[in-house]
């Protein structure tokens, strides 16, 4: 039998002797998620103890996460916009700077009325197109994904959250055939050139959906036809929100430019000051 305190010593050395830089907290979460408890219960109650089998099971997590694998395909679990999305190595990992682009999109169809109709291109697990319907509920929505096991892990995310009887599920790429006219279009494409995926971290390369990431030469392929398509299936005063990568925001600007049908470009930057999200409407 070992108690808690000690196992989140041992684990934070273990993890940090491995490479980790957040082997602390990386810890913790796994040790949370583990014991299905929340931090305030981790920290009140450091003599708990693990039995022979759990400890056995743990050190098995801990194994996983020195070889570099992300906390979240581990735990099967990763929050955002303050859910906690089932992911697994169909998926990329949910991160919370395209909670941005949730933002935009609500700030966007606060003009609409209601009963917006919206697509969510690409949609992995579902996490941009759920806190979408969460937020509101008079709306419906398409999500496509070219993989089939991408939308499994999306529709058991959106059952989860009370959702999914307003979301339809589409396989295929692009718009998968919804042809609309929307009221809004988003999307967090693939953005990776091909040659700065050698430069992504290992854990990125090795574990994530590589065909999620990269987007051919230039990495603004993806946005470039979505922008395209996007202008003959928008209602008139519609809009479309791309998130971008690193030095992107004006290519993709230039994108909407040349397709003719945009105005009211902008830029959204993150948290961290980056450019993380473009918004565009169509005009009228």
């Amino acid at each position: 039998m070992t108690d808690i305190r000690t196992i989140l010593q041992k684990t934070a050395r273990e993890l940090a002797a491995g490479g980790s830089p957040s082997a602390r907290l990386d810890a913790g979460v796994l040790l949370m998620r583990f014991l299905g408890i929340d931090r305030l219960s981790l920290l009140a109650h450091p003599e708990r103890e693990l039995d022979e089998r759990q400890a056995e099971e743990f050190a098995g997590w801990v194994a996983r996460r020195r070889r570099g694998e992300p906390v979240a395909y581990i735990t099967g679990v990763k929050e955002f916009w303050s859910l906690v999305f089932e992911v697994s190595p169909a998926v990329l990992i949910p991160r919370p700077e395209t909670e941005c682009l949730v933002e935009e999109a609500l700030a966007c169809l606060g003009s609409a009325a209601a009963g917006a109709w919206i697509v969510d291109i690409g949609t992995g697990s579902g996490a941009v197109a759920v806190a979408l319907a969460r937020e509101r509920p008079d709306a419906s929505l398409v999500a496509t994904d070219f993989s089939a096991d991408a939308l499994a892990v999306a529709r058991r995310n959106a059952q989860r959250r009370g959702v999914a009887e307003r979301i339809e599920f589409r396989e295929g790429d692009l718009f998968a055939g919804a042809s609309g006219p929307f009221d809004l279009v988003v999307s967090n494409p693939p953005y990776i050139a091909e040659a700065d995926y050698w430069l992504l971290p290992e854990g990125i390369r090795a574990f994530e959906p590589r065909q999620a990431l990269l987007a051919g030469p230039k990495g603004t392929e993806t946005h470039s036809r979505i922008i395209k398509e996007a202008s003959r299936r928008l209602k008139p005063g519609g809009w479309l929100l791309l998130e971008i990568g690193e030095n992107q925001a004006d290519p993709v600007s230039d994108f909407f430019r040349e397709a003719g049908f945009y105005d009211t470009i902008r830029v959204r930057k993150d948290y961290g000051g980056a450019d993380r999200v473009l918004i565009a409407r169509r005009n009228d």
